[in-house]
C-alpha cells in the first residue's frame, strides 16, 4: 500500500510517499480502506521527533481516518453494529496516513448521514477530545459558560458547536478578526482577539465579573495563571496541550477560595476501553446531531495525500480555520 512516512525528525519535507506492507486486523479490530485522513497538531509533534507513537502503535502518523471496512473481527463488528463494507470514521493511535489502517472496532463510528468521507475524517480526533475533556472531565452543563482558547482550531470549532448544541454560552480567544468572525458564525457568543484585547478583562466584562465555568486550554504556560483568574466559583480549567510551555505560576489562594479545579489529559495514550466509552457516548448523544447537520463540518482545506508536507506547513502557519483533511483520490 501507499503511505506517508516520517523519514527522519524535521520539517514538513521529511514526510515522504512510500510503499509499505498492508497491516492486518487482529481480534477486536477492523481494517479500513482509507479514503480520507485528518491532520492534527500531534502529527506535527511526531514529525518533529518530540511525540513518538505509543508502544504497539504504527510508526506512521495519523490519528483519524474515514473509509470502508474491508476486513476484521466479524463477530466484534456485528456486536458493534457494523459489517464488512460499512462506511466509518475512526480514532486510531497511529497509521492514519496510509491507504489501509487498522482500527479498534470500539473506536469506529458510522459516517454521518449525507457527510462525505472528507467531512467524516475531520471528526474523530477533535470530537473525542472535546467530549472527553469538556463534557466528561470538566462536566460542562447547560447554562454554564465555556471559554475556549484557540477557538478557530479544529478543536475550537468542534467545542463551539458542541457546547452551543448542549445549551452552554461560549467565549473564545483567537488571533485575528477573520478568525473571530468565523467563530461567531459558528455560534460563539463572544470572540476575543488576544493580539489586541486582554482576554482577562474581556471575560470579566462579558460575565459581569463572575468568570467562566469551564476553560478548554491548548496553550498552558502563562495562560494557566490567567485562566485561574478567569474562573468563576467551582470553575474547571482543562489543559489539553502546552503550546505556550509546560511551566506555569498559579495563585493557590484563589484556587482555595473559589474551589477551582485545574486538570488536564492527553487522549492518545488512553486505554482502548476509555476510548470506546467516549465513542459510545458520541454515538448516542452527538451523532444524531451530525446526522441532522445541526453540527457542521468546518474544512479549511481538502488536499490530496501527496500534498501532506504542504498540509503540515499550512497547519504550522496558523492560518487555518477548522480542519485540514487529505484524501487518497
Amino acid at each position: 500500500m501507499k503511505a506517508i512516512a516520517i523519514t527522519r525528525p524535521g520539517g514538513p519535507e521529511v514526510l515522504q510517499l512510500v510503499e509499505c506492507s498492508q497491516p492486518q486486523a487482529g481480534a477486536g479490530e477492523c481494517l479500513i480502506a482509507v479514503e480520507a485522513f485528518g491532520i492534527n497538531r500531534p502529527d506535527v509533534l511526531q514529525r518533529k521527533g518530540v511525540y513518538p507513537a505509543p508502544a504497539g502503535a504504527s510508526d506512521l502518523p495519523g490519528l483519524e481516518v474515514a473509509g470502508r471496512i474491508v476486513a476484521g473481527d466479524e463477530q466484534a463488528l456485528a456486536a458493534a453494529g457494523f459489517k464488512i463494507g460499512d462506511a466509518v470514521c475512526a480514532l486510531v493511535a497511529g497509521g492514519g496516513y496510509a491507504e489501509f489502517c487498522v482500527a479498534p472496532i470500539g473506536q469506529c463510528l458510522p459516517v454521518p448521514a449525507s457527510w462525505s468521507m472528507v467531512e467524516a475524517a475531520s471528526l474523530p480526533e477533535t470530537f473525542f477530545t472535546v467530549w472527553s475533556n469538556v463534557f466528561e472531565r470538566a462536566g460542562l452543563k447547560p447554562g454554564e459558560t465555556l471559554l475556549v482558547h484557540g477557538g478557530s482550531s479544529g478543536i475550537g470549532v468542534s467545542a463551539i458547536q458542541l457546547a452551543k448544541a448542549f445549551g452552554a454560552r461560549v467565549l473564545v480567544t483567537v488571533g485575528s478578526a477573520d478568525k473571530a468572525a468565523a467563530c461567531v458564525r459558528l455560534g460563539a457568543d463572544l470572540a476575543i482577539d488576544y493580539k489586541r484585547q486582554d482576554f482577562e478583562a474581556e471575560v470579566a466584562a462579558a460575565t459581569a465579573g463572575r468568570g467562566v465555568d469551564v476553560i478548554l486550554d491548548m496553550v498552558a504556560g502563562s495562560y494557566v495563571e490567567r485562566n485561574v483568574r478567569c474562573l468563576a466559583e467551582d470553575g474547571r480549567a482543562v489543559i489539553i496541550a502546552v503550546q505556550g510551555g509546560v511551566e506555569a505560576k498559579i495563585d493557590a489562594g484563589l484556587v482555595l477560595r473559589r474551589r477551582l479545579t485545574v486538570t488536564g489529559s492527553t487522549l492518545r495514550p488512553r486505554s482502548l476501553a476509555f476510548k470506546a466509552s467516549v465513542a459510545q457516548a458520541l454515538r448516542t448523544k452527538v451523532w444524531p446531531l451530525l446526522d441532522q447537520r445541526l453540527i457542521q463540518p468546518v474544512i479549511f482545506r481538502s488536499m490530496v495525500a501527496e500534498q501532506t508536507a504542504e498540509a503540515h506547513a499550512l497547519m504550522e502557519s496558523g492560518e487555518h480555520i477548522g480542519k485540514i483533511v487529505l484524501s487518497w483520490h
